[in-house]
């Protein structure tokens, strides 16, 4: 069979929307022609109907809203896989169980629109029941509160749901009107943490205010300062305390041992002055002797008169002159002991400095903790501004950690930790600037960097770590991380740039890992 050329197959796609009567519009006609043609039809990729779509997807819960985001963005870079997967994601965020026209989930006994009762759902066993009385339990350490009606509520909620002849909606009504206290328990042990975190604050503010010549216990106030600060993390508030414990514990050999020179110090400068009395109270009792063998030299009648006078001169004078110069050795030596002392003084100042500077280091990894990151960003941002330059903020989550440390065990997780912040500071520049944000996420500052620059700088960053692993035993271990960037604005601030990049390495989480995506 011959092959048609592409005007004769125009010719006949032509005849064809005449011979069927369709209107010769863009679709029909590329319809029609690929018909005749043979080559399958392909639709457009429908992205505004898409998006209509996803506008009018509820959003309840978080799930939901962080699925409507993954949407959003793949029906921005026009993916039918993102598209699915989002979607597929979402329907896993959407209950099963049939709701009434208020959005609530009907319970046995309850009625209906109709007025019929409405039957049983299989989920709502006794066993259902229990579990959400397990709940509850565990639920109550946190709200570790002194009302006790609250106290009495929660036990006949409890033993309710623990009855197996309960009726449902009993039990409805009981944690409804339990729901209800528990919001005002959990906004009162919410405002009491708060309040408490302030009063730390205002503690540490202080005790480092009044320190003004003690920076190494500014120091540690700083730093309880950064852990006090939500969000908490007990990973955190482990490692500062295993940081403060050895800043502590050096902190207190150094202050006794300037305590010490001190004390030497002050026994030198008063055997000093104790000297200088006792040389003033020679000098004048020499100037006395001198004063009374001159006058015995004028009475003097023969030479035989005064030899003894100036035998008693040439004694005194050669007295005086031994102890002035037992004196000078003294003040040397004390004067050398004070140079040592002073240089030791000085050693002691700069390791008080020197620990102190830890507080701002995280113990693990060595690159900055909070506190310290914010101390540089303050720094980034004011050079950027008096420069007129750019700054880029990366934010890195390690691919899988949990998992990691759950298979593995957190001594390979933090191994995996120093890992990664290893191959990060061999990667950046003199000028980035690498900070620990918490748990397996680090921050990365890139001045004088363009978004696009600086996604390229972490995609070098995770290319390097790929060729490179570290041994678990004998198990090699290759980890990779996700990643988002966001270049600053002029009207964001810090926190905003990095919620933003934050953002975008979730999407590139929810993508598939390993990858890096701008914000």
């Amino acid at each position: 069979m011959v092959e048609k050329r592409s005007f004769e197959i125009a010719r006949e796609t032509l005849k064809q929307l005449t011979a069927r009567k369709l209107v010769p519009t863009p679709a029909n006609y590329q319809s029609v022609y690929n018909e005749i043609a043979g080559i399958p039809s392909i639709q457009p990729f429908p992205a505004d109907f898409l998006r209509d779509l996803s506008q009018s997807l509820p959003l309840k819960t978080p799930g939901q809203q962080k699925q409507k985001a993954l949407l959003d963005y793949a029906i921005d870079r026009l993916s039918w896989d993102g598209v699915k997967t989002a979607l597929v994601g979402y329907g896993g965020f959407v209950s099963t169980v049939a709701t009434d026209s208020s959005g609530s989930v009907p319970l046995a006994g309850a009625e209906n629109a109709t007025g019929a009762a409405t039957p049983n759902p299989a989920a709502l066993t006794s066993e259902f029941f229990v579990q959400i009385a397990r709940l509850i339990e565990y639920a109550q350490p946190a709200l570790d509160t002194d009302d006790a009606r609250f106290r009495e509520q929660t036990q006949q909620l409890l033993q309710a749901m623990r009855d197996p002849k309960a009726e449902a909606l009993t039990l409805k009504n009981l944690l409804s009107a339990y729901s209800h206290r528990l919001s005002f328990a959990a906004e009162d042990q919410a405002e009491i943490r708060n309040g408490l975190l302030k009063l730390l604050h205002l503690v540490f503010v202080n005790i480092g205010e009044l320190s003004i010549d003690e920076q190494w216990l500014k120091g540690q106030m700083d730093a309880l300062i950064s852990v006090s600060t939500p969000p908490l993390s007990l990973r955190r508030i482990d490692e500062l305390e295993r940081l403060l414990n050895d800043v502590i514990f050096k902190q207190k050999d150094a202050k006794f041992k300037m305590l010490e020179a001190q004390d030497e110090m002050r026994t030198m400068l008063a055997t000093f002055i104790e000297r200088l009395a006792q040389m003033t109270q020679s000098t004048g009792s020499f100037q006395g002797k001198l004063e009374e063998s001159a006058r015995l030299i004028e009475q003097a009648k023969n030479l035989s008169d005064i030899a003894p006078v100036l035998k008693d001169v040439v004694g005194t004078t050669r007295g005086m002159a031994q102890e002035s110069q037992i004196s000078r050795e003294q003040l040397g030596a004390m004067q050398e002991r004070a140079k040592q002392t002073e240089v030791e003084l000085a050693k002691l100042h700069k390791e008080l400095d020197r620990v102190s500077l830890q507080a701002r280091h995280d113990a693990l990894t060595g690159a900055l903790n909070r506190k310290g990151l914010d101390e540089a960003l303050i720094r980034e941002v004011s050079t950027t501004k008096r420069n007129a330059s750019v700054l880029s903020v990366a934010l890195l989550d390690i691919d899988n950690f949990k998992k990691l440390n759950d298979t593995m065990g957190h001594a390979t997780g933090d191994i995996a930790l120093t890992h990664l912040a290893t191959v990060a500071r061999e990667c950046m520049r003199p000028q980035d600037t690498l900070a620990r944000y918490g748990g397996e996420e680090f921050v990365i500052l890139l001045p004088d960097t363009v978004l696009d620059k600086g996604i390229e700088a972490m995609t070098r960053l995770q290319r390097e770590l790929t060729k490179r692993f570290f041994l678990a035993g004998t198990e090699k271990v290759l980890i990779t991380f996700s990643a988002g960037v966001a270049q600053m604005t002029e009207s964001e601030t810090p926190a905003e740039a990095i919620r933003r990049a934050d953002q975008a390495m979730y999407l590139a989480k929810r993508a598939g890992k390993n990858r890096v995506l701008g914000a």
